[in-house]
């Protein structure tokens, strides 16, 4: 990826204790960024801070938990107290909950949709002008290949990858000319700790890519302004055939594939 657009820039990336998130702090530090990690939990994001200044990159802990309302007001609030000028944003944090809609905990599908998609838009919308006018910088936002297709068992979830993959798209075309970027960037199943969260086995993630080339495709794409990111050839695949497929077949196909990730 071109060095030139982390080098020396301030990256805040968000969900960044462990999986995607953190593999993407380690990348960025090996491109000389300061990057603002945020999590809830502190004693991991020190580790992965350690990884990015050993990397060559500088690192500074917000421990935050996005979840709760006005939270993310709250963070820009901080960082921006911290005289922290945010050059791009990673908005990684989220989670899922497989199962029945009607068997879910109503205050865990407020939560999933308050992190998945109100902290991730009032965030954009927070750190974006100071982009704009400095005219640099980019918003890569994860979703999902869930995001492609209603997933009966992962309903919400799926409804909120749905969600971020419309908004960032629209944001992309909304910033022609800027000089800032608004990426999408939708992974398969990764093997990280949001399985257990999720409920989902292990073996859901037997044939997913690592977190690393996941978290390289995605600084990537945002770095050369690309509008959506698959990584995988067979993530590719799947996604392309929901344009082709009707959607009764795809819905049932999705249904499927969750009755079996348990």
């Amino acid at each position: 990826m071109p060095d030139s657009f982390y080098a020396g820039r301030t990256v805040l990336v968000t969900g960044a204790s462990s999986g995607i998130g953190a593999a993407m702090a380690r990348h960025l530090g090996t491109r000389g960024a300061r990057v603002l990690l945020v999590a809830r939990r502190e004693a991991a994001l020190e580790a992965v801070a350690r990884d990015v200044r050993a990397a060559g990159g500088e690192a500074v802990v917000l421990e935050a938990d996005l979840e709760p309302p006005g939270a993310a007001q709250k963070l820009v609030d901080r960082v921006h107290g911290a005289d922290e000028a945010v050059d791009v944003l990673v908005n990684n944090a989220g989670f899922g909950i497989r199962g029945p809609v009607l068997e879910a905990k109503p205050d865990a599908l407020e939560g999933m949709v308050t992190l998945n998609v109100l902290a991730l838009t009032v965030l954009t919308r927070l750190l974006l002008p100071g982009m704009v006018d400095r005219g640099r910088g980019g918003v890569l936002n994860v979703a999902s290949i869930a995001a492609f297709t209603p997933a009966p068992q992962f309903a919400v979830y799926s409804a909120t990858k749905a969600y971020v993959q419309s908004f960032s798209e629209a944001l992309w075309a909304e910033l022609d000319g800027s000089g800032v970027h608004c990426t999408c960037l939708c992974p398969g199943p990764v093997a990280t700790e949001f399985g257990n969260r999720a409920g989902v086995g292990e073996g859901f993630f037997t044939s997913g890519l690592p977190a690393q080339a996941v978290a390289r495709d995605g600084l990537k794409a945002l770095a050369r302004g690309r509008r959506r990111v698959v990584p995988g050839l067979w993530n590719k695949v799947q996604t392309a055939a929901t344009r082709f497929v009707p959607p009764s077949v795809t819905i049932k196909t999705a249904q499927a594939i969750m009755r079996r990730a348990g």
